[in-house]
């Protein structure tokens, strides 16, 4: 009941960051992010340098393209919004073609797009990689809170649940005669997501007391606790390393 919904992000391979344990990709890729945070504005080569990582990151996962484009889909509002920035902020112009812009506007965008995309490329690298549930599994390794864990254990399973049940009934009004075009759809469709919520809602009442029917003390057990040897410690937090150096570099 929980895999069918993952066939969208994680996608099988044999790569490394396919064989890292999940907790310990979890931290790495944190720590890669904050990392690449700290770089500071406006270092074109270090932050140039941390988007070829990224991407060899993703690249290494040998995933299709195909595959990949779509999930890099949600770069582009940081994109969009990178390439507004010279034409909206403020400070000194420059010419750029026939063309004014602001200098301030291009530094601030080049380090929201490469840091925006270095952030992209490393969390879909890791989404490929890892499952729904062993993403869960790594968040209870690392002593997360029980509600977070359990909240996003039970989206993960029932996400799947609530996705047919929203095709079922898609279908059937389809088979009505429905089209959802124009204002006049927007009731139909307001009655069909309420109707959606409140079988989601008596769906969560029902498994909730079933689960403390049987026991259920507001904590998940570890049936297998995930284990992590010094090596895979040591290459997941190389690019973390990197980046970290990058940033020391760039404010010397």
């Amino acid at each position: 009941m929980g895999s069918g919904h993952s066939a969208h992000l994680h996608v099988d391979g044999a790569s490394l960051l396919h064989r890292l344990p999940p907790q310990v990709k979890l931290v790495g890729l944190l720590s890669f992010v904050l990392a690449v945070v700290s770089v500071p504005a406006g270092s074109l080569v270090a932050l140039g340098c941390l988007v070829a990582l990224a991407a060899a990151l993703l690249l290494s996962t040998g995933v299709a393209p195909r595959h990949l484009a779509a999930r890099l889909v949600v770069a582009l509002p940081v994109v969009v919004f990178a390439l507004a920035l010279p034409f909206v902020a403020s400070g000194p112009d420059s010419a750029f073609g026939p063309l004014t812009v602001s200098s301030t506007g291009v530094t601030a965008a080049w380090t929201v797009l490469a840091k925006g995309l270095t952030g992209v490329l490393s969390a879909v690298a890791f989404a490929v990689t890892t499952p729904p549930t062993d993403l869960v599994a790594a968040l209870q390794r690392l002593r997360a809170p029980a509600l977070v864990v359990v909240v996003l254990s039970f989206m993960v399973r029932y996400l799947s649940v609530v996705t047919e049940e929203l095709a079922r009934m898609r279908v059937a009004r389809e088979s009505r005669g429905f089209r959802g075009r124009g204002l006049r759809a927007w009731p139909v469709l307001a009655a069909a997501s309420g109707a959606l919520f409140v079988r989601s809602y008596e769906r969560g009442e029902r498994v909730h007391l079933a689960m403390l029917s049987r026991g259920f003390s507001g904590r998940l057990p570890e049936t297998s606790p995930l284990t992590a040897r010094p090596g895979e410690w040591a290459t997941a937090l190389v690019p973390a390393t990197l980046a970290l150096t990058a940033s020391v570099a760039a404010r010397l």
